[in-house]
C-alpha cells in the first residue's frame, strides 16, 4: 500500500470524518457569535483567530485529499461541493465586504458532505429534480388558469388582490399555503361574491392537497432509492474485497503446494 492509500484510508476513518464535522459545527458557533457586537467586543481578537484556525484547518483538509486522490478528488460531486465552499473563503478580499463575510457561513454547508444521512436527503432531492419538474409545470398551468378566472370574476371588486394576471398568482400563491386565506382573502370575497367558495375550495384541494402531496411523495421516492443505491453500493464494495481475499488466498494455496516436494 502506497502513501496515497495510506493517506486516504486515514482520510475515510470515522475519528477523522467526526472531527471534521466536530469542527465544522465548531465554526458555525464562532460565526454566529461574531454577529453580535456584545461578544465580539468581550473576546476581543479570540474569536476571528478561532475561525481562521477552523478554515485552516479545512484547507488541509481538502490538500489531503487532493494529494490522496489526485485526479480522482473532482470525480466525487461532494468533494467539488466542499472544494467551492472552502474556495468561497478564500476569495482575496473576503473580509473586507459583508457579502463575503456572510458567505463563510456557508461552511456549515460542510455537515451535508460529511453526514452520510444528510447526502442522502440532499440525493434523493437532486434525483427527484426531473419529475418535480414535471409537477412544476402542472402547477404553473392550474395557477395560469386559476389566475386568470379569478381575475375575470374577482379583479373588479377587489382590484388590490385580483386587478391583473400577477396579483392574482400572488394571491392564489397565499390561498395555496393557507396562510389567512380564509379570514383573510375567501369571505371578504364571499361577502360579494357568496359563491367564491366553488372557486376556492376546489382550487385549493387540487393545489394544497393533491399536487404539493404529490411533490412530498416525488422526493420521498427518491430518497429511497438513494438509500438503496447506496446500500448497494457498500454490498458490492464488500463483495469485491471479499472476492479479492479469496483470490489471494487461493493464490497464496496454489503457491504453497508448488513449493513443497
Amino acid at each position: 500500500m502506497g502513501f496515497r492509500d495510506r493517506l486516504a484510508a486515514f482520510l475515510e476513518r470515522p475519528i477523522v470524518t467526526n472531527t471534521i464535522l466536530a469542527v465544522i459545527l465548531f465554526n458555525a458557533i464562532i460565526l454566529g457569535l461574531e454577529t453580535s457586537d456584545t461578544v465580539m467586543g468581550a473576546t476581543g481578537p479570540i474569536l476571528p483567530v478561532l475561525d481562521s484556525l477552523c478554515l485552516l484547518i479545512f484547507v488541509i483538509e481538502l490538500l489531503a485529499k487532493l494529494i490522496a486522490y489526485g485526479g480522482r478528488f473532482f470525480r466525487r460531486g461532494w468533494n467539488i461541493f466542499d472544494f467551492v465552499i472552502v474556495g468561497i473563503s478564500l476569495v482575496p478580499g473576503g473580509e473586507a465586504t459583508s457579502v463575503f463575510r456572510a458567505l463563510r457561513i456557508l461552511r456549515l454547508l460542510r455537515v451535508i458532505s460529511v453526514a452520510p444521512s444528510l447526502r442522502r436527503v440532499v440525493e434523493g432531492l437532486v434525483n427527484a429534480l426531473p419529475g418535480m419538474g414535471s409537477v412544476f409545470v402542472l402547477m404553473s398551468l392550474i395557477f395560469y388558469i386559476g389566475a386568470v378566472m379569478a381575475t375575470k370574476l374577482f379583479g373588479q371588486a377587489f382590484p388590490e388582490w385580483f386587478g391583473n394576471i400577477g396579483r392574482s398568482g400572488y394571491t392564489l400563491f397565499q390561498v395555496m399555503t393557507l396562510e389567512s386565506w380564509s379570514m383573510g382573502i375567501v369571505r371578504p370575497v364571499m361577502a360579494a361574491y357568496p359563491y367564491a367558495w366553488l372557486f376556492f375550495v376546489p382550487f385549493i384541494m387540487v393545489t394544497t392537497f393533491a399536487v404539493v402531496n404529490l411533490l412530498v411523495g416525488l422526493i420521498v421516492n427518491s430518497m429511497q432509492d438513494a438509500h438503496h443505491s447506496e446500500d448497494k453500493e457498500i454490498t458490492d464494495t464488500y463483495r469485491d474485497e471479499v472476492l479479492l481475499r479469496l483470490t489471494a488466498i487461493e493464490e497464496r494455496l496454489k503457491s504453497d503446494t508448488q513449493t513443497k516436494p
